[in-house]
C-alpha cells in the first residue's frame, strides 16, 4: 500500500506529520514524502523542514494520498503542477485525504465538487466557494475522500482510515502504540468551546485570505 504524503513550501508539520505516525504503521505500508521538486522543503517554521523523498512525477499511481495544510495553501490554489498530479492520481486512488487547509487545495483541484468536506474553522467557510459542501465536524467521509479539521485532526484522520483500511483492532493497535489518549489541560479546542473573545481575536488576527494559519 504506497501512501503519498504531499509537501510544499510551508506547509504545516502536524498536518503532514500527525497521519505519518499513523498509517506509516498500516500493515504493508510504504510511505513516501512527495513535492514537485525532491530535497528538503520548509515547513511553516524554517527551523522545520522535511525531506521529499520523491517528486510527484515518481508516483503516479498511490493508494492514499495525504494533503496537508498550513501557510503555504495560498500558493497552491491556481491550476499548475500539483492541481495536475492530484488530479490524475486521483483516477485510481482507494483514498484521497486531507487536513486542515490542505482541503482547499483539493477543491481548488475540483475533487471536492459536491462533497461534504471539512477545514480549519477560521478557513471552512471558503469550501463553499470552491464548490464543496462544508460540514463543521473533526473528520468527514464522502466516499473515497477523507478530509480532517484543524492540524491535530490530521491524527484522527489517520486512524479512522486505518480502522477502514485495515480493521479496527489494527487502528485500536496503531492507537494504543502511539498513546494517543488526549487530555488536553484546556477545553479551548473549537470555537464553540474557546473563550468569544479568543475566537474574535485570532478571526481579526487571521484576515482569512486562503490560509487561515499565515499571520
Amino acid at each position: 500500500m504506497q501512501i503519498a504524503i504531499v509537501l510544499y513550501d510551508r506547509f504545516t508539520a502536524l498536518d503532514a506529520i500527525g497521519p505519518y505516525q499513523v498509517l506509516s504503521r498500516l500493515p504493508g505500508a510504504d510511505v513516501r514524502f512527495v513535492a514537485e521538486r525532491g530535497g528538503l522543503v520548509t515547513g511553516e517554521k524554517d527551523c522545520l523542514n522535511l525531506h521529499a523523498d520523491a517528486t510527484l512525477a515518481d508516483i503516479p499511481c498511490p493508494d492514499i494520498v495525504v494533503v496537508p495544510g498550513g501557510p503555504g495553501q495560498s500558493a497552491q490554489m491556481d491550476d499548475g503542477p500539483l492541481h495536475d498530479w492530484l488530479r490524475a492520481v486521483d483516477r485510481s486512488t482507494t483514498w484521497t485525504t486531507s487536513v486542515c487547509t490542505g482541503s482547499l487545495i483539493l477543491a481548488a483541484a475540483g475533487l471536492l465538487a459536491g462533497r461534504r468536506a471539512t477545514s480549519h474553522w477560521l478557513a471552512i467557510d471558503e469550501l463553499k466557494n470552491l464548490g464543496a459542501d462544508p460540514v463543521r465536524e473533526r473528520v468527514v467521509f464522502d466516499g473515497k475522500y477523507v478530509t480532517a479539521a484543524g492540524v491535530s485532526a490530521g491524527i484522527d484522520m489517520g486512524l479512522a482510515l486505518a480502522g477502514r483500511a485495515a480493521g479496527d483492532d489494527v487502528a485500536e493497535s496503531i492507537q494504543l502504540l502511539i498513546e494517543y489518549d488526549p487530555q488536553p489541560p484546556y477545553d479551548a479546542g473549537s470555537p464553540t468551546k474557546a473563550p468569544a473573545a479568543i475566537v474574535a481575536e485570532l478571526r481579526q488576527r487571521s484576515r482569512f485570505q486562503s490560509s487561515p494559519l499565515d499571520r
